[in-house]
């Protein structure tokens, strides 16, 4: 019995939560991300071996591989956590849909809109957020937004709409939101995981500073290469102050991955995975 394919479109924190949780389950899975990932907590993000190569987040190792033929070899030797590489590739257009077929493709972009996601692109589709209507786009919707909903399985319907109002941590919601002052590249001046004070420059772009909004820990940063705008978010402070949180995955991020799994047993008749 083969493992089944899992095929997922965003590689940023909350999607490596569903990636290695399907890795950790038997799937053998393949992320698709965009040249120039908008991650901002890049070291717990699958996207990002497309800036460094390689990354491993919590015990699975990310491989960046610049051809689908590398990607696809690499799927096919199969995965385990001790030992294999999960491929991540940019392609932002699913055109490896056209090689392979999966078991189940899952659209963890958090885009918030509907990006070319269909229902017909492969035997179980899921998507999670916003901008998805099941059975129409995908076969499930996943709620992301916070509080007693969250995770939880649309098989008809959608996910609540998007307020554009950041999670409440510690009483801070926009507050803990780094962005950028202008158009540009960022040069950072602090460190994730690093404690930043309010109104500490924690980088420029260009010649404009970044100030720290808050106390706190620095948990994200967007990566330098990755050009941004105005008003774009760029940074996150988690006033906690727990600089262990910014290498392991969210609470948030890890629910989402156990309601993709749930979704994928209930409309496949089970799990049927081999390692």
């Amino acid at each position: 019995m083969r493992a089944p394919v899992a095929v997922i479109r965003g590689g940023g924190d909350l999607a490596t939560g569903t990636i290695t949780r399907l890795v950790k389950s038997g799937f053998r899975v393949l992320v698709l991300e965009i040249e120039k990932p908008t991650v901002i907590r890049i070291p717990v993000s699958a996207a990002g071996a497309i800036f460094d190569g390689e990354i491993t987040v919590e015990g699975v190792h990310f491989k960046f591989c610049k051809r689908q033929e590398e990607a696809i070899s690499l799927l096919e030797a199969g995965q385990t956590v001790q030992e294999k590489s999960v491929p991540v590739i940019v392609d932002p257009s699913m055109s490896i849909l056209k090689v392979i077929s999966p078991d189940v493709l899952i659209d963890a972009t958090l885009a918030k809109h509907n990006m070319g996601l269909s229902s017909q692109l492969a035997d179980i589709v899921i998507a999670l957020g916003p901008g998805f209507t099941a059975p129409r786009d995908c076969h499930a919707v996943i709620e992301t937004s916070r509080g007693h909903t969250l995770g939880t399985i649309q098989y008809e319907g959608s996910a609540k709409p998007n307020t554009g109002v950041p999670g409440v941590i510690q009483g801070h919601s926009e507050r803990r939101i780094v962005r950028s002052p202008g158009e540009g590249f960022l040069t950072p001046k602090a460190a994730i995981g690093e404690h930043v004070v309010t109104g500490q420059v924690i980088g420029f772009v260009d010649s404009k500073e970044v100030i720290a909004p808050l106390d706190g820990v620095l948990r994200g940063l967007i990566h330098e290469s990755v050009k941004v705008k105005g008003a774009m978010k760029i940074g996150d402070i988690d006033p906690r102050d727990n600089k262990d949180a910014c290498w392991s995955i969210s609470d948030k991020a890890r629910a989402l991955g156990g309601s993709v799994l749930e979704a994928y047993c209930a409309l496949s008749g089970g799990i049927k995975c081999a390692k």
